[in-house]
């Protein structure tokens, strides 16, 4: 393959002080192509056009120094060598125009030459793979020696070549893997995740958080960790250093109402009755930090209008004041609510909403990550003994039943994340001796069953036969079955004589039988569930 290098016609380090010292003079340029292990085939010279005259001699010294490498001259006009967009903008065009053929070539952008903001821009070029090559610095020598007799030699100097893919640096990349890591294990808290899907979300709020100071919009059912998350988002921009002030957080269903303007952008003395002295406001209270506005769909149009103004503008008025408040913060919104269907309704702002959704992530429910639940309850167990001082565990008996109900697609885990850590902690309260056994585990199962059924027949009837059968006897119970057998349980309670039960139970039935007996058939159905009618009784 050939080598072809890129780069700038040095107007300082390629021109000699006085022209008969040329070859006596390291001049990077030339020198690059006087490498014994570096054969140059073709020199990209990039030229401003006052320089003509300095690159034609540079071309001529190239050419009689290495006579196998072509030279071209490329023409580029640049009012202002030191203006960044300008530069920039040059080179990108350049990168755009030229015929790159990386299947036969190979590149090397030569960063010694130019201005320190042509050097910059060469490098994101090429970091950017605008620019398909690798870095070549070259260096004059240690010791500058004059040419000794002869007309054609320079001082070539050293070189060293600079590959910015650093995949193929081990330690580099190693390290690099280490602290994507750390990133994602403080906003996981920690918790190893088997869940792929959340795993892959959480990689990519770690790219996002780390890359931009937007606005953050996370969604998704209450009780999924929005709130934690944010608080983790916070702690990963302070270790990187990308964030100094406070993180200031609300609920916004809990500031509706008159006192939401006040609370979120502060008043002055006397703007209403009571205000007997000025108020900053959380807006200001976090700036250089930041804000998070959980349940943010509760806010009212005016209170969203006002905080539209401070995400763009970076300033707003405190009620009362007609003087503007700075305030620099990055927003993170959590809400639960369908907000595209809030707008639609004339609930939400569309125009807020646009600013806060460029990066919008769903947080999943506790139901949709049931692989995670296993290692959640040794984080919840952790948790515990951090907060009491006690140290909490769980049998392997008890583990399995209670894995086995929470994995079940029929267990709602309606409050997610939060109903499993009231689960953890009632069950670790309770337990004797530090240990957490079958029996509690039993018992916080149809507790939570209990809290999640709103009020109806399905409810009454699962506790009714959870007094009776046990809560696995149940489980083993189809639902349509369920409802039914609760229902017999109820006759015969209401019911005084086996016979007076089963005649109510088969009332439409018996009239088709010459000798009815409803006792009998009322026994056997009860004896399908292991139950009689002392049982009952």
């Amino acid at each position: 393959m050939k080598t072809v290098v890129i780069g700038l016609l040095g107007v300082q380090l390629d021109q000699p002080r006085k022209s008969r010292d040329r070859w006596a003079t390291w001049r990077p340029s030339v020198g690059i192509c006087q490498q014994d292990d570096l054969i140059v085939d073709r020199f990209e010279l990039l030229v401003e056009r006052r320089y003509s005259t300095l690159a034609a001699q540079v071309v001529t010294d190239i050419e009689t120094v290495s006579p196998e490498t072509t030279v071209r001259s490329h023409s580029i006009a640049l009012d202002d060598p030191w203006d960044f967009e300008e530069v920039y903008a040059t080179l990108h065009q350049f990168s755009r125009d030229y015929p790159f053929d990386p299947e036969n070539e190979h590149y090397l952008v030569h960063i010694t030459t130019g201005t320190h903001v042509a050097q910059i821009c060469l490098f994101l070029l090429t970091e950017s793979r605008h620019l398909p090559a690798r870095l070549l610095q070259s260096s004059p020598p240690a010791t500058r020696t004059r040419a000794r007799n002869s007309a054609t030699t320079s001082v070539e100097g050293t070189y060293q070549i600079v590959d910015l893919d650093l995949s193929r640096y081990d330690q580099l990349a190693t390290r690099f893997s280490q602290e994507h890591d750390e990133a994602t294990s403080i906003l996981k808290r920690g918790i190893e995740t088997k869940d792929e899907a959340f795993n892959t979300l959480i990689d990519r709020i770690e790219r996002v958080s780390l890359a931009t100071q937007a606005p953050i919009l996370m969604t998704g059912p209450t009780g999924a960790g929005k709130t934690q998350l944010a608080k983790r988002i916070y702690e990963l921009k302070q270790s990187r250093r990308q964030i100094e002030g406070p993180l200031v957080e609300v609920n916004c269903a809990t500031i509706r109402g008159e006192q939401a303007m006040s609370t979120l952008f502060g008043h002055t003395k006397g703007a209403f009755t009571g205000a007997s002295a000025a108020r900053a406001g959380l807006l200001k209270s976090a700036d250089g930090g930041m804000l998070f506005l959980d349940e943010i769909g509760e806010l009212g149009l005016d209170e969203q209008a006002m905080l539209l103004r401070a995400i763009e503008e970076k300033q707003f008025l405190p009620v009362g004041s007609d003087r503007p408040t700075q305030s620099n913060f990055q927003l993170i919104a959590g809400s639960n609510r369908d907000l595209v269907a809030d707008v639609a309704q004339g609930l939400f702002r569309d125009d807020l909403l646009a600013r806060i959704n460029l990066w919008s992530f769903r947080l999943p429910s506790l139901a949709e990550r049931r692989s995670d639940i296993d290692p959640n309850i040794d984080f919840e167990l952790q948790q515990y003994t951090r907060t009491t001082g006690d140290k909490v565990t769980i049998n392997q008996e008890a583990r399995n039943k209670f894995l086995a109900f929470a994995i079940d697609p029929a267990t709602s885990w309606k409050g997610n994340f939060r109903d499993l850590n009231a689960a953890i902690t009632r069950m670790a309260t309770l337990a004797d001796g530090g240990r957490i056994t079958v029996e509690l585990v039993d018992e916080e199962i149809v507790r939570l069953r209990a809290n999640w059924r709103a009020p109806s027949a399905q409810q009454d009837a699962d506790q009714v036969l959870t007094n009776y059968l046990g809560i696995d006897a149940v489980d083993s119970i189809d639902r349509f079955e369920r409802t039914q057998l609760a229902d017999v349980i109820r006759v015969c309670r209401e019911n005084k004589t086996l016979s007076a039960a089963g005649r109510e139970l088969f009332q439409a039935s018996r009239r088709a039988k010459a000798r009815p007996n409803d006792a009998d058939r009322l026994r056997k159905y009860l004896a399908r569930f292991g139950l009689s009618w002392a049982d009952l009784q």
